[in-house]
């Protein structure tokens, strides 16, 4: 990371980050060219580091490049507004707390396992727990999970 002094460090805070964040936009490339989609997710973060959680359909441009290739990178930010700097343009600004990173998808293999990212999903949408799963809703959703290979997060303060 360049700025230094733009960079959080500490699980703790990057994890502060991560809580607030309700999109995660992952970049893949798709048919030969880069391609960046918005997505919910959610999150665990263990001993073997973190790993985002991201449901869709089964078929689609995404899946067909994440299968094709699963390595992806990704990105999530929360905005904390203009900085402002009166009449002079160069002087403004935008402050924001922001993840990056990169990783390989993996795809759930069972009803098992999607059941579970999904319940880290919810988790993260709503707050809640003690979500229930059809078979038949399974059926027709993909779940996939990126192991973050490589992180960083870094925050622009406003001024006071």
């Amino acid at each position: 990371m360049r700025r230094k002094d733009r960079e959080v460090t500490g699980r703790e805070n990057i994890e502060a980050i991560l809580k607030a964040c309700k999109v995660c936009r992952i970049a893949m490339i798709a048919e030969g060219k880069p391609y960046v989609i918005p997505m919910n997710f959610g999150y665990e973060w263990d001993d073997n580091g973190l790993t985002l959680y991201f449901h869709s359909g089964l078929k689609g441009k995404k899946i067909d490049a994440m299968r094709a290739d699963p390595h992806v990178c990704f990105e999530m930010d929360i905005e904390d507004g203009v900085i402002e700097g009166g009449d002079v343009a160069c002087q403004y600004s935008y402050a924001f707390s922001s993840i990056i990173g990169e990783g390989c998808v993996q795809f759930a293999e069972n009803n098992e396992q999607k059941r579970h990212g999904f319940d880290i999903i919810m988790q993260q949408l709503t707050g809640r727990e003690g979500w229930t799963y059809s078979d038949a809703h399974l059926s027709v959703a993909e779940v996939f999970m990126v192991r973050a290979d490589s992180l960083e997060a870094s925050r622009k303060t406003p001024r006071n």
